[in-house]
């Protein structure tokens, strides 16, 4: 496995790889890997024959700097564990790489509308970091295609509609959620909760089937399902933040003639804000 942190290194063996008829898979990351990276991981691995994982925790899509600076950062055992699943290259650029000129100075690919609905009214700015950082790491890799996973649901839209409107050679492959032995959405985030709250976590993936259940059941009484959904969260010892039942192509509202939702989840448990979300066929 080859660890390579500079642009140009990683043009050149891209380049001579490709040359050899090989195809390339990509997973970005932001590093502190767990299970569901490295399923991500398998997937590339199953399309293509030459799997590239890149670690870089991207400023530009970060609202707040104590989030930054206190992301955990565990290069080493990342690389480990890419190197047990069979990568073939790491790329580990460091801001400064990808960032020469500063964020101010930054051009910036923004997807609009979708990029505004939603997580991106809480978080002015932050799906124009992930797609600006993705389609640069795109133009990096030159992959073939890329797996993303389907648990952050507005992140898997916003950039499969940046590759169709940028015309990207390159086949978004969404993975499923993988989760814990509870049904806790698996995320670096996990590793912050305490033993307390790793019992209470599972509630907000239970309390989201039971509320697609009763969608599925009454469509014209899904907002007092919200709700009751979001009461039954905060009795649980959660802080419900937002959860949203929209058209999963648009995130628009659902409407009469709605054939899916997708339910989407975001609640605190302490410090700690954990997502997930279900798309049901109506």
């Amino acid at each position: 496995m080859q660890i390579i942190e500079d642009p140009k290194q990683l043009r050149n063996e891209i380049k001579k790889l490709k040359s050899q008829g090989h195809e390339i898979g990509f997973v970005p990351t932001m590093g502190n890997l767990h299970q569901g990276h490295l399923t991500l991981v398998k997937k590339a691995q199953e399309y293509a024959n030459i799997s590239v994982v890149s670690i870089f925790v991207n400023p530009l899509q970060f609202n707040n700097a104590n989030d930054l600076a206190n992301y955990p950062k565990t290069l080493t055992e990342d690389c480990r564990k890419l190197k047990e699943a069979g990568v073939d290259i790491v790329f580990t650029p460091s801001a400064d790489v990808i960032y020469p000129n500063g964020l101010n100075a930054q051009t910036f690919v923004e997807v609009p509308v979708i990029s505004d609905r939603l997580e991106g009214e809480l978080r002015p700015g932050h799906f124009r970091g992930v797609s600006t950082i993705v389609a640069k790491l795109f133009n990096l890799v030159q992959p073939d295609l890329a797996c993303f996973g389907k648990k952050d649901f507005q992140q898997l839209a916003v950039i499969q509609q940046m590759v169709i409107d940028l015309a990207m050679p390159i086949e978004i492959i969404p993975v499923d959620t993988v989760r814990e032995e509870s049904g806790l959405a698996m995320s670096s985030r996990n590793g912050k909760l305490t033993a307390q709250e790793k019992q209470i976590a599972p509630n907000l993936a239970s309390v989201m089937t039971e509320l697609a259940h009763n969608i599925k059941a009454d469509l014209r009484n899904y907002k007092q399902f919200i709700k009751d959904a979001s009461q039954i969260l905060d009795q649980a010892g959660f802080k419900t933040d937002k959860i949203h039942v929209v058209e999963p192509n648009t995130l628009t509202p659902l409407n009469a003639n709605s054939k899916q939702a997708v339910v989407l989840m975001a609640a605190f448990l302490g410090e700690t804000r954990l997502i997930d979300n279900l798309v049901i066929d109506l």
